[in-house]
């Protein structure tokens, strides 16, 4: 794939999460709600449904799924690590300072793991795959995030952040939000629908709706950029980011050319461990009282190194 394909994924990625950041400053606040949870309940499980029914879905598929995890516990561990060699001495200088200010917060230490570990592979992997992969290769993201991220991030996600955490929240409720998760449903009803044919126009009008759903994922993604107003903690988090959207993708992409799986598929799954911290890194750090600052900063300084990181991976695994 040439680098100036980018472009087809550029100039509608920033024009719709610029637009979303300029609505999120002059619309009230549950407009950006309402948005969410139209998406969440409604949008994203019908992208997914539609999605679904086109790609081209091999037994290979389910290594999506296995390198989702292996993804998650390698920056996890790659974060503990780094925690504990700060907490020991031997930070580098430069970021000493945030070694004896931070790292001494269990609250910091798990808003840093968590980051580290899930990545963002629905509401902004959803759109980056569908331009620079395509619909064929498209189940290997659904599988990376469906099997992968949400499960973890409910799942191992929430066992860290109760470890790491000053308060007890209900883990139940939670687990709960798992199990009602509409996309997880959808994407099990896609599984088992496939071979169930639709007459055409129902499959164009799907289609049609389906894009849509991603275009209003990427303009909330600006709504909530907009309602962002922590940036801090810069070198903890360049750190973290440096974990979870380089170190790990490359690890990653290397491993699957190691075992033989090349192009777009190999592609669909570094782009989906390459990406910025996932909103449900805030939703968890809130329930659970870790560190919301460097939460947030994770999560706005993520979505903008994103566009810098692109061009590598395609560079490196579009072939």
């Amino acid at each position: 794939m040439e680098l100036e394909h980018l472009w087809k994924l550029y100039l509608p990625l920033v024009s719709w999460v610029s637009l979303g950041l300029v609505l999120g400053y002059k619309l009230p606040p549950f407009v950006p709600l309402a948005l969410g949870k139209f998406l969440f309940w409604i949008g994203v499980p019908l992208s997914t449904l539609s999605f679904l029914r086109q790609v081209d879905l091999s037994a290979s598929v389910w290594i999506a799924p296995i390198a989702a995890w292996i993804s998650m516990l390698l920056g996890a561990w790659l974060a503990w690590l780094w925690i504990q060699a700060q907490i020991r001495g031997f930070a580098w200088p430069m970021l000493r300072v945030w070694s004896t200010e931070r790292l001494q917060q269990t609250s910091s230490q798990g808003s840093f793991l968590l980051a580290s570990m899930l990545g963002n592979t629905g509401y902004l992997g959803y759109p980056i795959a569908l331009v620079l992969v395509g619909t064929q290769y498209f189940g290997w993201t659904v599988f990376y995030d469906t099997l992968g991220t949400t499960l973890g991030a409910y799942g191992f996600g929430v066992v860290l952040a109760a470890h790491f955490g000053n308060t007890a929240a209900n883990s139940r409720q939670l687990l709960l939000a798992l199990i009602q998760n509409p996309t997880l449903w959808s994407f099990w009803i896609a599984l088992g629908s496939r071979s169930v044919p639709l007459p055409q126009p129902i499959e164009q009008g799907l289609a049609g709706l389906a894009w849509a759903m991603v275009a209003l994922s990427l303009l909330l993604m600006g709504m909530r950029l907009s309602q962002l107003r922590f940036w801090k903690h810069f070198p903890q988090a360049a750190v973290s980011l440096s974990i979870k959207m380089l170190f790990v993708p490359l690890l990653i992409g290397f491993s699957l050319t190691q075992i033989g799986l090349t192009g777009f598929p190999r592609l669909a799954i570094v782009l989906q461990a390459a990406m910025p911290p996932a909103f449900a890194t805030l939703v968890i750090a809130e329930a659970y009282n870790l560190d919301r600052e460097l939460t947030v900063t994770l999560l706005a300084l993520g979505s903008l190194l994103l566009l810098l990181f692109l061009p590598l991976w395609l560079a490196l695994f579009a072939a």
